[in-house]
């Protein structure tokens, strides 16, 4: 039997120029994330291609004492939300407060999640959906640790739930470093746990 350590990246650097850096805070929940998975002892550690997943696994790798080679596969990085953002029209003027931003953003992804649009978009839901569980279908044996973000995490749990509809309620509550597990057997993937934070204190506690 083998497991799968589901690990969103942490904080990155919201509402600056390059948003794809972990944020100072970021880096410290990493650190914690790599101490409370020390006694892991990973097969592998994947990443996808975004910055903000490399640097989390490099300081977990560090910080649990893995000497493991991380390996790359695209197939973990999240959604373009950039992209899902601008194809929904702005019921707004100039720069949205944190409340316009989330009704729009709540907006936009139903927009995305509807299929009625795929034409719109670099990459629909379920290219998206499916190139994620074609990431899970390709990991190796033993213990895999997963550095991703929180929308293919929240693909792989709403599939193993057999609740595609599920997305939509778990994408918005994934914790910046946390973890999720899932074994690997007989009867193929299974979810054991979801969204594991206990490792990290109030003050590095983030979900955005």
């Amino acid at each position: 039997m083998g497991q799968v350590l589901l690990v969103r990246h942490g904080q990155a650097s919201w509402g600056a120029a390059d948003y794809d850096v972990l944020s100072p805070l970021g880096e410290r929940q990493a650190t914690a994330t790599g101490a409370f998975l020390a006694g892991a002892r990973p097969a592998s550690v994947v990443h996808g291609l975004m910055r903000r997943q490399r640097r989390t696994a490099e300081l977990m790798a560090g910080a649990a004492g893995w000497s493991v080679a991380p390996t790359v596969d695209g197939r973990w990085d999240e959604m373009d939300h950039l992209a899902v953002l601008d194809a929904q029209p702005r019921d707004f003027d100039g720069e949205p407060d944190a409340h316009q931003f989330q009704a729009w953003f709540e907006k936009a992804t139903a927009r995305w999640l509807s299929g009625a649009h795929d034409g719109e978009y670099a990459e629909s839901w379920s290219e998206f959906h499916d190139r994620v569980l074609a990431g899970l279908g390709a990991l190796g044996e033993g213990t895999t640790v997963v550095v991703t973000s929180g929308g293919p995490i929240s693909v792989v749990v709403a599939h193993l739930l057999e609740s595609p509809a599920a997305y939509r309620r778990i994408a918005p509550v994934v914790v910046n470093a946390s973890v999720t597990k899932v074994v690997v057997g007989r009867r193929g993937h299974t979810l054991v746990s979801f969204n594991e934070h206990g490792h990290l204190p109030g003050d590095l506690l983030t979900y955005r």
